[in-house]
């Protein structure tokens, strides 16, 4: 009996570049399923994430602003929205796979912290000689166990693709860590290169969005760097009638679409210059192949040394840091020497799993507010338990 052809993945592959990722040249799952008639095996990874407790927790973690600082900034959930976006835009005009990249995009931030990069660091302090802590390996972890859906399997039984883009996410602020099933000297798929320029894009352009709204950094501060020198130069003796409300999206908005073209046409270039036909070409390619030119780069690189000191290392945003690793050093420290504090499902844990591997799930797994809530419920004599 002939095997059955999903119509919709037949249709999107007609559609894809030679060098995109197709389904059917999947690696496939670790547990045998059945495949939809009707989806593609990344789409049924996509809604898988999307269908998650620990993606539902990202609305409550931090981007840079703490949770209660206000409405309006980022959350990383709103951080992985808009990293999606801005890659499957990237996607689509290199014609890869869209519904890997959504999948990956959706997933790459599942692992974080409450308290954003200051709780990676500080769990990082907390499980030296543990195991040691890293959010990608950890998100990793949060598809292939902690996450519990299924009768016949732990985790959600994710694609190798789409767990090979979790675990090999790099940017700035992340780097890959060689996890034995993922060790190969191969490249990543285009569409996790996609990804993790599309993280960065995101972060500089709404760190730079939040930023400017709290106030902690200014319009005129920005003057002397090159990527708002070229959106100055654009509103030039245009909307004048404008709010500064909508003139600082409408830069911020620019600012986006002036990376995003850049790396579409410079991606484009590399392609053709390297020769990259098929999947094993971009596989065996070392050098990143999804790129910026060298002239956008070097303003981003001045943008984000700005951001560093201008808006990271502002004393507002440092205060947020220190107090935020001090709650999650007292709660990680009177849950290892207490460890019957534990909620229910992670104290049963402990009867076949390492107590400090147990803490850490626990408390990386926390949301801002939650986390803050537990150090009221710990350590305050007359909040309630």
């Amino acid at each position: 009996m002939p095997k059955k052809v999903n119509p919709v993945q037949i249709y999107s592959e007609k559609l894809l570049a030679p060098y995109a990722m197709r389904s059917r040249f999947s690696k496939g799952r670790k547990h045998k399923e059945a495949e939809h008639p009707y989806r593609s095996m990344y789409q049924r990874d996509r809604e898988r994430i999307i269908h998650t407790t620990a993606f539902r927790r990202l609305e409550y973690k931090t981007q840079v602003f703490v949770n209660h600082e206000g409405d309006h900034y980022r959350t990383r959930l709103t951080h992985t929205i808009e990293v999606a976006q801005i890659a499957r835009s990237i996607a689509r005009a290199l014609r890869l796979n869209e519904d890997l990249v959504e999948a990956i995009a959706l997933a790459h931030d599942l692992g974080h912290t409450p308290f954003g990069h200051t709780g990676e660091k500080t769990l990082k302090e907390l499980m030296k000689g543990h195991g040691g802590f890293d959010h990608n390996i950890h998100g990793l972890r949060v598809v292939d166990i902690l996450e519990e859906r299924y009768p016949d399997f732990k985790g959600l039984n994710l694609t190798w693709e789409v767990r090979e883009g979790i675990v090999r996410h790099s940017s700035p602020y992340d780097k890959p860590h060689s996890v034995a099933e993922f060790s190969s000297k191969d490249s990543p798929t285009l569409e996790t290169q996609v990804v993790d320029v599309a993280d960065e894009i995101a972060y500089d352009s709404h760190d730079l969005d939040d930023g400017l709204s709290s106030g902690i950094i200014s319009k005129s501060d920005l003057s002397r760097l090159s990527i708002w020198k070229r959106v100055a130069s654009a509103f030039k003796g245009r909307y004048n009638n404008m709010s500064p409300q909508m003139k600082r999206y409408q830069a911020v908005r620019m600012v986006i679409n002036t990376y995003a073209t850049d790396l579409i046409r410079e991606s484009t270039r590399r392609l053709e210059r390297l020769k990259i036909k098929t999947i094993a070409d971009v596989r065996k390619t070392p050098k990143k192949i999804i790129a910026f030119s060298p002239a956008i780069n070097k303003s981003r690189e001045e943008l984000r040394s700005f951001l560093f000191k201008n808006l990271y290392e502002n004393y507002r945003v440092l205060r947020m840091a220190n107090k935020s690793s001090r709650f999650l050093r007292e709660l990680f420290e009177i849950y290892i020497s207490k460890p019957e504090a534990l909620s229910p499902p992670y104290h049963r844990r402990l009867k076949r799993d390492d107590k400090y591997r147990v803490v850490c799930d626990y408390v990386a797994g926390m949301t801002d507010r939650y986390a803050l809530d537990e150090y009221k419920k710990l350590f305050e004599p007359y909040e309630r338990v």
